[in-house]
């Protein structure tokens, strides 16, 4: 009774069957469970002990006491305790389900004398500071659990779905600016601009979807559904004016908002992309919903951010890394495990762990990461070499 899966067991009762019904009816009061089975066990236990005793008696005499006793221990042990325990261990369903028939109606039957067992035991229980309104049936898991129980199920569940499955739980530990497009890599179309370098734009966009501003990305007037100029792209009164008529209002996201709690808002507004803004309302990066499903099933193929990430693998098993990539992309590329908390770019890493701008040639080691500052400009590092080997 107490080893069977408890999940397995809700699932069974829901499916009406008609052992689980009983189990679960069971399992509901333990305390009443284990009373009613310590009571015939006990009351067995101990009746078999009197005529064992009385028949060693009639045979040796009082000399027959402690070899009655030694030998009944040993059968008691091995034919009613061990024996049948592990089986019931290891095959609990099979055990239980039957059981329950013969179980419940005793426990009908010897309600009264269960009751005060159980009265008596929780009146002791509560000297040594236990209540009998705590919880008995805390079955319920918390995330780091629910992980366990999915990494734990490799044959239940195909690695694939199980990828995706870690990648839900994963929504609430990481933030949109773990995932979002930095500021200075938004691509949008800046009204400031000649109108035939946007028309340039617009043709070769890579996005249906672009920020519209003017001058700089603060300056956000809206984002443009490129689509939605197909019908006015070759008229005359294709202008400037259209696409600011044309765009929908920005959307935007605090810092620090869970993905999770992200993904239900995109859904609750009926928005596939929104701009990240920190507490001064400046604008920090860009998140689309494409961004939080590749945390769930992984990339999209026709992801040309994922192809602006540059890695160039050397013979050696080292590579040459842009500084502004995300640390999280490489660890899911590379199968490395940088520190995802704090910085979020190569670049952001190096320079918290020096403290300073450091000079090309400089070398560093993180854990088992040896990383050789390549090239910098503008007091960032635009490119390094990582050796991932154990020195």
């Amino acid at each position: 009774m107490m080893a069977i899966n408890r999940y397995r067991l809700r699932h069974l009762v829901s499916k009406k069957h008609h052992g689980a019904l009983r189990v679960s009816q069971l399992l509901k009061r333990p305390d009443r469970l284990i009373g009613v089975i310590l009571l015939g066990n006990n009351f067995v236990n101990i009746l078999a002990s009197s005529i064992v005793t009385v028949i060693a008696i009639k045979l040796m005499g009082q000399a027959g006491i402690p070899l009655a006793a030694l030998l009944l221990t040993v059968v008691i042990l091995i034919i009613s305790e061990v024996a049948p325990k592990t089986i019931a261990a290891r095959n609990p369903e099979k055990i239980a389900f039957p059981a329950s028939y013969i179980i419940q109606p005793l426990l009908k039957i010897l309600y009264p004398l269960v009751w005060l067992v159980n009265y008596l035991a929780n009146n002791l229980l509560k000297i040594f500071g236990f209540s009998d309104n705590d919880e008995t049936d805390n079955q319920s898991l918390n995330s780091e659990e629910l992980r366990t129980v999915v990494n734990e199920a490799k044959g239940m569940i195909p690695q694939r779905h199980q990828q995706m499955l870690l990648g839900i739980l994963d929504l609430e530990k990481v933030t949109v600016e773990d995932i979002m497009i930095p500021r200075h890599e938004i691509i949008g179309i800046d009204l400031d601009d000649p109108f035939d370098i946007i028309m340039e734009q617009i043709i070769n966009a890579q996005h249906t979807r672009l920020p519209l501003y003017r001058g700089d990305i603060n300056n956000v007037i809206g984002v443009l559904h490129l689509r939605k100029l197909l019908g006015l792209f070759k008229t005359p009164e294709f202008q400037k004016e259209i696409l600011e008529k044309t765009a929908i209002p920005a959307y935007f996201i605090p810092t620090g908002t869970a993905l999770n709690t992200q993904l239900l808002n995109f859904q609750k507004h009926k928005r596939r992309i929104g701009l990240v803004v920190n507490e001064y309302g400046d604008i920090q990066g860009l998140v689309t919903l494409e961004h939080i499903l590749e945390e769930i099933v992984g990339e999209f193929t026709t992801n040309s951010d994922a192809l602006n990430l540059e890695i160039d693998p050397q013979k050696d098993g080292s590579v040459f890394i842009d500084g502004s990539s995300t640390i999280r992309e490489l660890n899911r590329k590379m199968n490395w495990q940088l520190p995802t908390k704090g910085p979020k770019t190569i670049n952001g890493l190096i320079l918290e762990y020096l403290e300073d701008i450091p000079e090309a040639g400089t070398s560093l080691r993180l854990g088992n990461y040896i990383i050789e500052i390549v090239q910098l400009s503008n007091n960032a590092v635009k490119r390094v070499h990582i050796d991932n080997r154990t020195k």
